[in-house]
């Protein structure tokens, strides 16, 4: 999400929060490093995946034996709220209520970026294949981009309820409410959120909501929230190649032996699509598939084995930290990366030539960009977090589908391609200033001689009159500011005319040509027939 405030860029969105007290149902989540003796080993293991400099993004960096810090804390801030529990979703008519557990619900913001991401963690026991993949396809879906002729929301759930320890129902989604949607897009051109989304933010409100909030938001991709799911199976062999595509692309459940979309769409789906380093249907060793689109991460293993099943140290566990933060880098990438791409087009969109205080604000705003691109990238961008095998393999993969190398080429060319032109500008304002500046000396030297007779004691003026003299100062002065201003508005001119007189292929008609030389009208030449 994109979050701003009413005042100017600031840095720190957290504090605003911090600053509700105990009307904020947000609390900072501290780290692991406080005391030693609660550090386990999945925190060792989650920190000695990444590379050094992801691990100071990550973590910060501690103080050393001579009290000094280089990197210091991490820029990163996690906001967790626990009032709610469990959500019940109803999927659609035919589906029985399901109840999940919610694990977590939190905010992650970022030092000197416009940045939030919500992460919420959920999850449920014994559910049939149909009503999980029905789950992930429905949701996560901030809005409805349709309506089906029942009225429901179009591919959403027909009801979300978000529950608190005590069972009491502390909101419930909207997606039905179709004019609800329409007048929001028509008043705002832009799309408005589900009712559960919005109470679970808050007190961030939506953009252009008439709710109030300390920090506005709004969506930088569309309707679909990335997502994690980890699913264990009984026998995860005896899924089809159909089941599979529909897991790796988050489609609506199907036939198992039927693909969600064509022969030839998919003729590439295990290579582009799946991670199989671990994987091996004829070896019930390796049991273990990772599935990635961009958009979804799904790791499929069996319940029964102790290590995918493990949540310290197996793969559950790594699940939730390790891959859940190499998620949460690339997701983060590209949702900075098309923000700077958004304020670059909002520069541009709100610049008008003909007015000097519009051409000013673009000018600062331009430096700013350029400056907090500088920060992010020496800051927060790596092509790589990893030197496990495993990790930098599904990153690689994972930003491979975001294509986020591209987007940042493009963005990093378009600021640089800003930043130069506004420094070409400069240039050309200092050489233009430079050019006036020494026709306005050179004539003023004309000036500055005659002025200096006065000073030269040729004509002595010392025993006249106050007024005589008053009069003799005024008619070298009044001339002389008339030249000099005559010079600045001619400097153009007369700096033609100084750059011929230099010319000594010239001859000298030519060269007071070039200063008595008359300009043709704007509207162009006539001629007579």
């Amino acid at each position: 999400m994109h979050a701003r405030v009413r005042e100017p860029h600031i840095s720190k969105y957290w504090e605003l929060l911090d600053a509700l007290g105990e009307q904020c149902p947000w609390r900072e989540v501290a780290d692991e490093f406080g005391d030693p003796e609660d550090f386990q080993e999945r925190h060792y293991k989650e920190f000695v995946t990444f590379l050094p400099y992801v691990q100071r993004f990550l973590y910060g960096e501690g103080t050393g034996r001579e009290g000094l810090s280089g990197y210091g804390k991490s820029p990163i801030r996690v906001y967790r709220r626990r009032d709610i529990t469990r959500m019940r979703a109803i999927l659609d008519e035919q589906s029985p209520p399901v109840v999940f557990e919610v694990a977590h619900v939190d905010l992650y913001f970022f030092y000197d970026i416009d940045i939030v991401v919500l992460a919420v963690e959920f999850h449920a026991d014994d559910l049939p294949l149909p009503l999980a993949q029905e789950a992930l396809f429905k949701l996560g879906r901030a809005y409805p981009a349709f309506w089906e002729a029942n009225g429901q929301g179009g591919q959403c759930p027909r009801r979300v309820e978000w529950l608190a320890a005590s069972g009491e129902t502390l909101a419930v989604s909207d997606y039905e409410n179709r004019r609800k949607y329409l007048n929001f897009v028509c008043q705002h051109r832009s799309p408005s959120v589900a009712a559960h989304w919005d109470y679970l933010l808050w007190p961030l409100a939506l953009y252009h909501s008439d709710r109030e909030g300390v920090v506005r938001y709004r969506q930088i991709e569309y309707h679909r929230m990335p997502l994690l799911a980890y699913l264990s199976f009984d026998d995860p062999q005896v899924l089809t190649r159909g089941d599979f595509a529909r897991l790796a692309l988050v489609t609506k459940p199907g036939p198992s032996d039927v693909l969600p979309y064509s022969e030839q769409e998919l003729a590439d789906f295990e290579r582009q699509y799946c991670y199989d380093k671990f994987w091996n249907p004829a070896d019930p060793a390796l049991g273990s598939r990772y599935l990635c689109c961009g958009h979804a991460f799904v790791m499929v293993g069996k319940a029964g084995d102790r290590f995918f099943a493990d949540a310290e140290t197996g793969l559950l566990g790594q699940f939730r930290h390790q891959y859940f933060l190499v998620n949460l880098i690339a997701h983060f990438h590209k949702a900075t990366l098309m923000l700077f791409s958004e304020w670059l087009v909002a520069a541009i969109s709100q610049l008008d030539i003909r007015d000097v205080d519009s051409v000013k604000t673009f000018k600062r705003e331009i430096r700013r960009i350029f400056e907090t691109f500088l920060r992010f990238t020496h800051r927060y961008w790596f092509h790589e977090v990893s030197n496990q095998a495993q990790a930098k393999d599904l990153f690689r993969m994972l930003t491979g589908h975001l294509d986020t190398d591209r987007i940042y080429r493009d963005v990093s060319e378009a600021v640089k391609e800003m930043n130069q032109y506004l420094d070409s500008d400069g240039l050309r304002r200092q050489a233009n200033t430079v050019v006036r500046l020494t026709v306005v000396t050179t004539f003023g030297m004309i000036g500055a001689i005659t002025t200096g007779i006065l000073g030269m004691n040729v004509f002595d003026e010392a025993g006249q009159p106050w007024w005589h003299r008053l009069l003799l100062f005024l008619s070298v002065f009044l001339p002389i500011t008339v030249l000099v201003l005559y010079t600045i508005e001619k400097s153009k001119l007369l700096s033609d005319f100084l750059e011929a007189m230099s010319d000594e292929r010239r001859g000298l008609r030519a060269k007071f040509g070039v200063l008595f030389k008359s300009r043709k009208p704007r509207g162009g030449t006539s001629s007579r027939p």
